[in-house]
């Protein structure tokens, strides 16, 4: 195995010297930079990897962390976000929080030790003040950190604003929005502040019930529905889900409880991912994100920081349109 000794020779160095060309510390002239690079290249020094990217000062490895693998949701997300990394010749490092502050925290501390370029944060367990102390290049998924952090997003108060209105428009008279958790500063949760600015200018009767701690899992979503729901369900002729699986438990729960979709309960969900997609009967009524757009911003966005080497504090907000299906 060749060892750093082998490429010291070979470039007619001493060992010290290509340790300070491979971490880039002290002055080194440009003829003996070269020797060394040359002769890491020759002999393939290894780790090759390891060895280019002290040399380059790059890792060509971006962090992407995401609040569950399993949510459809954030799966296309990440399959978007590698195929466009992979375009510009990024590797992804794919981190699952799994909504764990402790996790979420020790990726960060890992990819700044492993020296990632860059880290995309499509989970937000932590206080914005962690987020802002970053070393590294990162981009945010809805949610504003600060002003030197990009963010990428879809228009939430406009989606918003269209599931209910269509709700609405198709006769129903009071309404329930089952939303995501209300109690952080995510810009999600302007589909609530829509929701609840368009049943007022409405005069129309609503309700909320947050479904923070409901796992992206059609069982738990099934389970949310018959514990704090059902109870209550018949009050309501229409429900604006805050994403579709939650949407699509609910429309089984009221065919198995003889509750007829969509003329006693009109729902819409939200996202109209893969999972979404595929589905038959019932055919969800849903407001699509652009995944893919929303994926290639933020390596888009990432990547120019990492090779312009300074902060580029872009704001992308991409709209939603709604698409009809046979449960409103």
């Amino acid at each position: 195995m060749v060892g750093i000794k082998d490429v010291a020779i070979k470039a007619g160095v001493s060992v010290t010297t290509v340790s300070r060309v491979m971490n880039n510390r002290g002055y080194i002239g440009e003829e003996t930079r070269k020797k060394v690079e040359d002769a890491i290249t020759t002999l393939d020094y290894s780790p090759n990897q390891i060895a280019r990217s002290l040399l380059s000062n790059q890792s060509h490895l971006i962090g992407l962390i995401v609040p569950e693998m399993k949510n459809p949701f954030f799966s296309e997300i990440m399959q978007w976000v590698e195929y466009y990394a992979s375009l510009k010749n990024y590797k992804i490092i794919i981190c699952n929080s799994v909504n764990d502050k402790i996790k979420e925290h020790g990726y960060l501390q890992m990819l700044k030790e492993h020296r990632a370029d860059g880290v995309i944060m499509c989970s937000h367990t932590l206080d914005t003040e962690v987020y802002k102390k970053l070393s590294i290049p990162s981009v945010s998924f809805d949610r504003i950190i600060s002003s030197k952090i990009p963010y990428v997003a879809s228009d939430n108060y406009h989606g918003g604003e269209l599931a209910t209105r269509h709700l609405i428009d198709q006769g129903c008279k009071t309404l329930l929005h089952i939303s995501g958790p209300l109690n952080f500063e995510m810009l999600s949760n302007r589909r609530f502040d829509a929701f609840q600015m368009t049943c007022t200018r409405h005069n129309i009767k609503w309700e909320v019930v947050e479904g923070a701690k409901v796992d992206a899992t059609f069982d738990d979503n099934y389970r949310f529905i018959e514990e704090e729901v059902s109870e209550h369900l018949s009050e309501y002729d229409g429900v604006f889900c805050s994403n579709d699986l939650m949407a699509y438990a609910l429309s089984i729960y009221a065919s198995k409880n003889k509750i007829n979709i969509p003329e006693d309960l009109k729902v819409i969900g939200y996202d109209y991912h893969s999972f979404t997609r595929m589905l038959q009967s019932p055919k969800l009524t849903s407001i699509k994100q652009p995944i893919e757009l929303l994926a290639k911003q933020l390596v888009r966005s990432l990547v120019k920081q990492i090779e312009n080497k300074e902060p580029l504090a872009e704001r992308t907000i991409f709209d939603v349109e709604l698409i009809q299906g046979d449960t409103t």
